[in-house]
């Protein structure tokens, strides 16, 4: 039975990490992406846009 109690971690994390994957995959693109990407973009340029702070450049 010592082979059982090894192989559990192993088997539980592996299920927990293809689990996380179809999350993460099933949630890219759909609906929301065009809302997501402009979110990003918006925020993008206003950190280009944004000046410097003088205590940054010390």
């Amino acid at each position: 039975m010592d082979y059982v109690s090894a192989l559990v971690p192993p088997v539980v994390m592996a299920v927990f990490f293809v689990g996380v994957v179809r999350v993460i995959v099933k949630t890219q693109g759909g609906a929301a992406k065009a809302k997501e990407d402009a979110a990003v973009d918006a925020a993008l340029a206003r950190a280009e846009v944004a000046p410097e702070s003088p205590a940054a450049s010390a």
